[in-house]
């Protein structure tokens, strides 16, 4: 009888290691005032896409993204606009960093703590060592669910599901928590020469 005790002991020993997925993106959250990782992602779809770069954070609402391949792409959100700079086609979109986060996932990474006021979270479990939890936007927005998997209170993985019926996977490396970040990375002016659309 104690021998089973101590097998069963053991067995629940790794799972109560591990905290459960909303506890991890809320400790995240609490703790993160930057970040800086590298990424790799994969669009899956019609057909299957991939890219990487690096990313940086500065909450709230300061965020850049850098697509170096396939193809050179720059987003910056500066606090109050969002900036989309498409190299290959000398265009850079603009809108209202507000309207462009709504209920997005980097609203999830960037915003504030009011993580509940507009998603569903729920526990997902643990899968490939990964604390998962599912976070579905309250208001209507490009994505219909986001999956998050955390480790040791950092973030590994992404897995956002559109209203266009693609799946996009972000896998995150390198990752700094609370590094000090050049303040000029989240600010963005129009290269000259090119369009600028947007409101």
């Amino acid at each position: 009888m104690k021998k089973l005790l101590v097998t069963a002991l053991i067995a629940l020993a790794p799972l109560a290691a591990h905290a459960d997925g909303i506890a991890q993106l809320k400790r995240f959250v609490g703790e993160t005032r930057s970040m800086k990782a590298s990424f790799s992602q994969v669009v899956t779809g019609r057909q299957t896409q991939t890219a990487s770069g690096s990313m940086e954070l500065s909450r709230p609402g300061k965020f850049r993204w850098s697509y170096t391949r396939p193809y050179a792409q720059l987003i910056v959100g500066d606090g109050k606009r969002l900036w989309v700079y498409d190299q290959d086609l000398a265009q850079v979109t603009t809108k209202k960093l507000d309207d462009a986060l709504g209920s997005s996932p980097a609203a999830l990474l960037a915003g504030s703590n009011e993580i509940e006021r507009d998603y569903t979270l729920k526990n997902l479990g643990v899968e490939n060592g990964l604390d998962w939890l599912s976070a579905t936007p309250k208001r209507e927005g490009t994505f219909n669910a986001v999956r998050m998997g955390f480790r040791d209170g950092n973030l590994v993985r992404m897995v956002l599901a559109d209203s266009f019926g693609q799946t996009t996977t972000l896998e995150f490396s390198n990752l700094q928590k609370n590094p000090k970040l050049d303040p000029s990375h989240f600010r963005f002016t129009p290269p000259k020469g090119v369009d600028v659309v947007g409101d």
